[in-house]
Parts: C-alpha cells; sequence; structure tokens
C-alpha cells in the first residue's frame, strides 16, 4: 500500500512539470489569437461590403449605361457575402473559397473605379468623393488585418511545429492555419498608359 502511494507520488513529481510545461496553454492563447484576427479581418470585409451598396447607387445616377459594370459589382458582393468562413471551420478549402469570393469583388471594384474615371460630373459629386474615400480607407485597412492575420497564424503555426510541441498539437487537435496569399495577378506589374 505504501509502495503504491509512493509511486504516485513519484509519478505525478515527473508527470506534472511535464504537462505544465508542455505547452498546451500556449497553443490555446495563440490559436485564440488567430481566431480573433480572423474575427478583425471578417469586420473589415464587410465595412466594405456595406459600403459598396452606396457606391454603386450614387454611380447609377450618372453611368445609367454602365448597368454591366454595376450588375458584376453587385453580383461580385452577394457571391463575397454568402461565403461565411468562421474560426472554427478556417481550413484550407474555406479559406480558399473565401478568398476567391473577395479577389472576385476586389476586381469588380477595380473595374468599377475605371468606368467612374469617365464621369467628370461624378468624380466631383461629393458623395463619390466621400464613398471613395472611405472604400480607399477600406482597402487600406483589410490589407492591415491580413498582415496580422499572417503575423498571427505564423507565430501559431511556428509554435505547434517546433518539439516537443508538436507531439502536444498531434495529440490535441491542434492543426496548421492558412494564410492570406497576394492574388496570381498580383505578380505582374500594372500597366500604366497615358
Amino acid at each position: 500500500m505504501i509502495m503504491r502511494q509512493l509511486k504516485l507520488i513519484l509519478a505525478s513529481a515527473i508527470l506534472i512539470p511535464f504537462f505544465s510545461s508542455c505547452g498546451y496553454n500556449t497553443m490555446v492563447e495563440l490559436s485564440e489569437a488567430v481566431d480573433a484576427q480572423w474575427a478583425q479581418v471578417e469586420n473589415v470585409y464587410q465595412r466594405r461590403a456595406d459600403l459598396i451598396p452606396n457606391l454603386v447607387n450614387t454611380v447609377k445616377g450618372y453611368a445609367e449605361h454602365e448597368k454591366e459594370t454595376l450588375q458584376a459589382v453587385i453580383e461580385a458582393r452577394a457571391k463575397a457575402t454568402s461565403i461565411n468562413v468562421s474560426a472554427e471551420n478556417l481550413n484550407e478549402e474555406t479559406f480558399q473559397k473565401f478568398q476567391q469570393a473577395q479577389d472576385g469583388l476586389s476586381s469588380a471594384l477595380s473595374r468599377l473605379m475605371v468606368v467612374m474615371e469617365r464621369y467628370p460630373d461624378l468624380k466631383a459629386n461629393q458623395n463619390f468623393l466621400d464613398l471613395q474615400a472611405q472604400l480607399e480607407g477600406t482597402e487600406n485597412r483589410i490589407a492591415v488585418e491580413r498582415r496580422k492575420f499572417n503575423e498571427a497564424t505564423r507565430k501559431y503555426n511556428t509554435y505547434i511545429k517546433k518539439f516537443p510541441h508538436n507531439m502536444i498539437a498531434g495529440m490535441f487537435g491542434f492543426e496548421k492555419k492558412p494564410y492570406f496569399k497576394a492574388e496570381e495577378k498580383a505578380k505582374e506589374a500594372p500597366t500604366v498608359k497615358f
């Protein structure tokens, strides 16, 4: 009986320090940081989606015959807002779908900006100028939040890959999280024509 209690005390003395320094709690903290940063990325994308109807309506009054471009923006916005990726289902596949929809919206907005350059009255309209400034600010926020997300993801992914944390991560189901990556066409330098 005493020998059994002694073995239990000895095993506890060996295992408690191991489990207290195994990194599980740090993995939880880092995973939560990635999830919180993902929520912030979604927040700025939602801000952009909320601005688009106002922008489209402002442009409609000036560019009635540009219905095809306006329709493309409306459809891209609908697609982008229909893809919901929460922190719980953030994996490579869902992440790619989300990023493709957002890239499609960015592309449609770029085409809309080109169309708007053709209308001098529109470019001078205060509502349009305000919306354009808000949209530009939002695009900058998106870039900042995506960078912060990638930093949090890098820190988490690095931690769970290091030994001995990789063993604990595997035991408790901590998996690698995806990064935001540049679009393929972003590798090409834009053509500027005067």
